[in-house]
């Protein structure tokens, strides 16, 4: 994690939770030591796991991996070529129930491109003789034939022999970003010209109205982008109760209604709680999401000082132009206002266990703040100065001056000044 952020979404006063949360993590997955990318019509390319080869063991481990690593490019070939049956055929019986599953999710994703590379050698399962794990670092892309690769790192485990067979694939939990939808759940899929939109068969029916409004959003998120660099698509998945508590790791706070989180070559995917939405709220959450996808970078930005910054835009973007007077979270930055902040923009950035209008109140803080320098300097200028201080990591200061020509610290109070006299 680059710094304590947990950057979140402010609660709507509709009666149910619309706050969202974004993770902004850098990856940090070690290199796979395979190298080259597995796409469609490609042959598969057999890897290798560098180990010293004067070591007897080790070389019979390095040996055991790149058999293993050849077994996982045929089953890369086969799910890039639409072929079920090859993709099942390196693993064992006992695998084929998740393996199926994982084989349609990914389909039903337009899986364009997946690369399976050992994460080192493998190493012996303590008590089962024969059986061997191996770390796998797995690139993928969606739709976009020639997107950059995410990636997630999971185990696997082995059966070694001459052609080792598949037992088991582990459903990722790492730090940074926790386990995907499709390593563990059945997905149904709908896709724009912008946007990748998926659930649970449960809840097939919403996709139609999903991906249209995630469509609208995209337009809206697509001029936030930072150089003009919008995602190659968006990616959205839409959890119920369950998947709420299981995808990218669960745990969040529970005034949370949807969050992004990094995971790699550019792309962040966003997460809705189906529980928490209502209709009126879906909209303005989305703008709000899709534009931390399109604006952030995928290293993180550089913590809680310029969480106002990240949200305020975020905010600003899902308003979308509505007058001052409609926005939801006036009352909430009233009462905070009143009490309980410090009158610092660095020091907006929520708890975890903060009360609901608390959140609200610094997101509506965040919001204002933002809308003021865009009134004053113009949206482009505003986008600079995020780029500056999100992406280059300029300290505020520094910023303002070289890009918006004033000194931050008459900005910063010109900025409170403006949130009190809207609020009264």
């Amino acid at each position: 994690m680059v710094g304590p952020e947990r950057p979140s979404r402010r609660l709507r006063p509709l009666g149910v939770a619309l706050a969202a949360v974004v993770l902004l993590l850098a990856c940090g997955l070690p290199a796979a030591l395979v190298a080259g990318l597995v796409r469609a019509g490609d042959p598969p390319a057999p890897g290798s796991s560098a180990a010293p080869a004067d070591d007897p063991a080790t070389a019979a481990a390095r040996r055991l991996g790149e058999r293993m690593t050849a077994e996982l490019a045929r089953q890369s070939a086969a799910l890039l070529g639409g072929d079920r049956a090859g993709f099942l055929a390196v693993a064992e019986p006992v695998a084929h129930p998740d393996l199926r599953r994982r084989y349609a999710a990914l389909r039903a994703l337009r899986v364009t491109a997946w690369q399976a590379g050992a994460n080192g050698p493998p190493t012996p399962v303590e008590g089962r003789p024969g059986e061997w794990r191996l770390l796998v670092e797995f690139r993928y892309c969606f739709v976009t034939p020639d997107c950059r690769t995410s990636r997630v790192l999971t185990g696997t485990r082995w059966r070694e022999g001459e052609r080792p067979r598949l037992l088991a694939v582990e459903p990722s939990r790492s730090a940074e970003t926790g386990t995907r939808p499709w390593e563990v759940s059945e997905l149904a899929v709908a896709v724009g010209r912008r946007t990748l939109v998926a659930t649970t068969p449960a809840l097939r029916k919403e996709l139609p109205g999903l991906l249209a409004q995630a469509e609208a959003a995209a337009r809206v998120a697509d001029t936030y982008a930072v150089d003009g660099r919008t995602p190659d698509r968006y990616r959205i998945f839409y959890a119920g109760r369950g998947e709420w508590q299981r995808w990218y790791g669960g745990g969040r706070p529970k005034w949370t209604g949807g969050y992004a989180v990094t995971v790699g070559g550019g792309h962040h995917e966003v997460v809705l709680n189906a529980d928490g939405l209502v209709a009126g709220g879906v909209d303005d959450l989305l703008r709000h999401e899709l534009t931390h996808a399109a604006s952030l970078p995928e290293r993180g930005y550089p913590g809680k000082g310029t969480w106002w910054l990240v949200e305020g835009l975020a905010e600003y973007a899902g308003a979308d132009g509505e007058p001052i007077d409609r926005y939801a979270g006036l009352d909430e930055v009233r009462r905070l206002l009143g009490g309980g902040w410090d009158g610092r923009l660095d020091s907006l950035s929520p708890a975890d266990d903060a009360p609901a209008d608390r959140v609200s109140g610094s997101y509506g803080v965040s919001y204002l703040a933002v809308r003021h320098l865009v009134d004053r300097f113009g949206p482009e200028r505003l986008l600079a100065f995020f780029a500056a201080v999100v992406h280059e990591r300029t300290p505020v200061d520094k910023a303002a001056e070289r890009v918006l020509g004033e000194p931050w610290s008459a900005l910063h109070d010109e900025c409170v000044g403006y949130v009190r006299a809207v609020v009264g």
